[in-house]
C-alpha cells in the first residue's frame, strides 16, 4: 500500500483528514505513525472543527516542515524551501478545488452544531472529504518526491 493508500485508509478507519495525511509519509520521514496521529489531531475540521485550512491542508503542510524544516535559527534556506513548497501546495490544491478552507470546501460551517449536523446530513464526510484526502497526499507525494 503507497502513502497516498495509507492516507485515504486511514481516513476511512474514522482518523480525521489532517491525521490520515500526515501519518500516512510521517513514518517514511522519521516519526513514528502513533505520534504523527496524536501531533495532528487537533488540526481536523480546518482547526478542531473551527472550518479554517482544511485538515488535509494542514496534514500536509506538516509533512512538508517534517522533510524539509529548519532545526536551527539561522538557517534561512530551509525555511525559505519549506514556505516555498507549502506555497506550491497550496496552489495545487486551490487550483484543483478552489479553496484551501474547510468551510468553502465543504460548505458548511462545522463549527456550530446545526453546520456539524447538517455536513453529518449531507454525507460530506465520507462523500466529499475523502477526495480531499486523496488530493492532498497526491500532490504531497509529488511535491516530496521532488526534493
Amino acid at each position: 500500500m503507497n502513502r497516498i493508500e495509507r492516507a485515504v485508509k486511514s481516513f476511512e478507519e474514522d482518523f480525521n483528514c489532517a491525521q490520515s495525511v500526515f501519518s500516512a509519509f510521517a513514518p517514511d520521514l522519521g516519526l513514528e505513525r502513533e505520534t504523527a496521529l496524536r501531533i495532528a489531531t487537533g488540526f481536523g475540521g480546518g482547526m478542531a472543527r473551527m472550518g479554517s485550512i482544511c485538515g488535509a491542508v494542514t496534514g500536509a503542510f506538516m509533512a512538508i516542515g517534517l522533510r524539509h524544516g529548519r532545526t536551527e535559527a539561522g538557517d534561512t534556506e530551509a525555511k525559505e524551501r519549506t514556505y516555498a513548497l507549502i506555497r506550491e501546495f497550496a496552489t495545487r490544491f486551490t487550483e484543483r478545488h478552489g479553496s484551501i478552507i474547510c468551510r468553502e470546501l465543504i460548505d458548511c460551517d462545522i463549527s456550530t452544531p446545526e453546520g456539524l449536523r447538517d455536513a453529518e446530513d449531507s454525507g460530506v464526510f465520507t462523500e466529499v472529504c475523502p477526495n480531499f484526502v486523496k488530493d492532498a497526499a497526491t500532490i504531497l507525494d509529488e511535491l516530496l518526491s521532488l526534493g
